[in-house]
């Protein structure tokens, strides 16, 4: 059985999802609208693979597979790229079989083959197809930004790590860290400008704002203003 706090963690999960939906929407590339399909039915028949059509296989509550909605969506890609929400709870046996023996999501169908891990998948996205690029042309920035993507991964295992002891004091050098990334450059994201540093990090610190508030009435923005208008900017 799940512990108190564990599910409380998942619902929190669950609200930040939603705040993810509304965010992939705002940063739409204008005029570029789309009906969000409903998930499959584990009891689904396969799509058509490898029949040219790009399809990203993914799950609405998944923060992985987040990263890529957002960036398909800020590229204004909703017609290039076929969404086909999976439900992990209940995932139908053709996705393992067929598309992705790690059955794990997000994944990406293109061009006759199957591309996974969610960092190496914006960044395909943003390289292979049209739309605003996500990576500045100033090298200083391009190297900063690959030191903040490179610190993702183990930002996310800290604050995981935390909430089986304290917390706000343990996480506290680990948001201090991003407080003084956002200052390196002007403006308000993490590279002066809108990047794919910004959407490694989004669908993680919508999970922890929450989390932190709900769960330890802690703010992980006091004392950390660049940080509060990262997020408020979001």
């Amino acid at each position: 059985m799940a512990s108190p706090k564990a599910s409380s963690l998942s619902k929190y999960s669950a609200i930040a999802s939603y705040n993810i939906t509304n965010i992939t929407k705002s940063m739409a590339t204008a005029g570029v609208f789309e009906v969000r399909p409903p998930t499959i039915a584990p009891t689904s028949e396969p799509p058509p693979l490898f029949d040219g059509t790009t399809r990203l296989y993914m799950s609405y509550s998944c923060p992985f597979a987040q990263r890529v909605w957002i960036t398909r969506n800020y590229k204004g890609l909703q017609d290039k790229i076929k969404l086909v929400p999976i439900d992990l709870q209940n995932k139908p046996a053709w996705y393992k079989e067929k598309v992705h023996p790690e059955n794990k999501v997000p994944s990406l169908e293109h061009d006759g083959k199957v591309l996974a891990e969610s960092i190496d998948l914006i960044k395909y996205v943003d390289a292979n197809f049209e739309g605003p690029s996500l990576v500045p042309n100033d090298p200083t920035k391009k190297e900063f930004g690959e030191e903040l993507i490179k610190y993702v991964d183990t930002f996310v295992k800290d604050v995981f790590g935390s909430f089986k002891g304290d917390p706000v004091t343990q996480t506290s050098a680990s948001f201090d860290y991003l407080e003084n990334a956002l200052g390196k450059f002007d403006g308000p994201f993490f590279l002066g400008e809108f990047s794919l540093v910004d959407i490694a990090y989004i669908p993680f610190i919508e999970r922890f704002q929450i989390a932190f508030s709900e769960l330890y009435k802690h703010d992980i923005t006091v004392g950390r203003p660049k940080f509060a208008t990262w997020i408020e900017g979001q």
